[in-house]
């Protein structure tokens, strides 16, 4: 399933990505008398991301077809959570990014680090780069969102975990951090410093993950690209790591590490690109 978080009637909605355009999740529940949130994040922490899961797979992908979709063109994507109990991103985890910072990350554990909420925005919101940083970067990434609560999973059963994948962009205060590896949390922690994309696509959607092609991309050129087969640690060995170190709960999510990562100034637009997604790109301010 394609999903997605737009903008609809002056509110934030779940909607379902259709060859039309989106169709939200209210006007589905006026025709189905359903009894789904219309809030993403509430539909996947109480279950109702399964439901409709189910529902589309049982034939309600047809029967979309006949709701007036908003066009693309027409709708203003919105992040898809806005308020995630846990944002949970990995270091150096592609072949490339790890060459770029000089690691050996040969029989080590994953390099974990933590964002607050306060950290997302989404889809054309702005960046604000901080005046305590002279050096701001910006990573693409592959996002898991997480649909089930899971401690000390498998890896074999991760991806039964999962509620589906995302753009986003990660950025870092790269001057603080070089001063002292210990200041990573507030390096990475500013204001607009995690961007996460409108569009949330199901595991089945992607039955070859692995093939993704990630891509940093600054002012419209493709500066880092790699796929995620070259992760050090897959999507599911990621969830699997995790869960033995806290509970992973619905609507957390995980950032899978990047290719590379590029310098943001002023009025530099900066996109991730994913196989299959549309690009989420953000600009930067001071």
């Amino acid at each position: 399933m394609r999903a997605a978080a737009i903008v609809w009637n002056g509110r934030e909605t779940a909607a379902i990505e259709t060859r039309s355009g989106y169709v939200p999740v209210a006007a589905i529940q006026e025709q189905e008398s359903a009894g789904w949130s219309c809030i993403l994040h509430e539909m996947i922490e109480n279950g109702q991301w399964d439901q409709l899961r189910e529902w589309v797979r049982q034939g309600g992908a047809q029967r979309l077809e006949a709701y007036d979709a908003v066009p693309f063109s027409a709708a203003t994507p919105a992040p898809l959570l806005r308020q995630p109990r846990k944002i949970i991103g990995v270091g150096m985890n592609y072949i490339e990014k790890l060459a770029e910072m000089k690691g050996n990350r040969e029989n080590a554990d994953p390099v974990l680090f933590a964002k607050p909420d306060t950290s997302l925005i989404g889809p054309g919101e702005v960046i604000r780069l901080p005046e305590q940083s002279a050096k701001v970067t910006a990573e693409a990434e592959l996002a898991i969102v997480i649909g089930k609560r899971c401690r000390n999973v498998s890896e074999a059963d991760a991806p039964a975990a999962i509620a589906g994948f995302a753009c986003s962009l990660d950025m870092t205060a790269a001057d603080i951090l070089a001063e002292n590896p210990r200041y990573m949390y507030r390096a990475k922690s500013f204001d607009t410093f995690c961007s996460i994309g409108s569009q949330l696509l199901s595991p089945d959607e992607l039955p070859s993950w692995e093939d993704l092609e990630v891509e940093t991309v600054l002012n419209g050129s493709i500066k880092h690209r790699s796929v995620v087969s070259r992760m050090l640690y897959s999507p599911p060995y990621i969830i699997s790591f995790l869960s033995k170190v806290m509970t992973l709960l619905p609507g957390d999510i995980i950032l899978t590490g990047t290719p590379g990562s590029v310098v943001i100034s002023p009025g530099d637009v900066v996109e991730c690109r994913i196989t299959g997604f549309a690009s989420l790109a953000n600009s930067a301010v001071k």
